[in-house]
């Protein structure tokens, strides 16, 4: 079976930009007989006759092409031929991989340290934090922290350090 998606013309749908992109729409499975090789014209052809017109590009459930399987709300590169995530954060960039990093390193320390841990933080990206200070980005509560307004910690580089 092959599979191909459809793409709209849409305004970023991050909203972090007002740039336009290939976004997916859906992702519909073809006979493997409308589909003479992978990435062939004739596949997107077919779609294009089948559904009555639309942009159509096949994507591999394997990950052998188009860096990943598509999926809705994914953005389509035509320049680099590739299937993409929505950019998570405003401030975050594509690495050489074509993969979502945030200006600072995910955090090292993740729980109490312990073979069987008590508690482990609960990690998030706060973009606002980012815009405000640089240096900062990165938050987290203790899983155990059951109290109303629990306490934030922020990642320093090293340690977490409570707000």
């Amino acid at each position: 079976m092959a599979h191909f998606a459809e793409l709209k013309t849409k305004v970023d749908p991050t909203g972090f930009t007002t740039d336009t992109h290939q976004v997916v729409e859906r992702v519909v499975v073809v006979g493997n007989d409308c589909v003479p090789s992978d990435m062939h014209q004739d596949g997107e052809t077919w779609c294009i006759n089948f559904f009555k017109g639309g942009i159509w590009k096949q994507t591999s459930y394997n990950h052998n092409f188009r860096k990943q399987y598509a999926g809705i709300g994914m953005i389509y590169d035509p320049v680099k031929d590739k299937f993409l995530a929505q950019q998570p954060h405003a401030s975050w960039s594509l690495d050489s991989n074509d993969d979502w990093q945030a200006p600072i390193t995910y955090p090292t320390v993740i729980d109490d340290g312990q073979e069987t841990p008590e508690w482990f933080y609960v990690i998030s990206w706060n973009d606002t934090k980012y815009q405000a200070d640089n240096t900062k980005g990165w938050e987290a509560t203790k899983s155990n922290d059951e109290s109303e307004t629990p306490t934030k910690y922020n990642w320093n580089g090293t340690a977490w350090v409570s707000e």
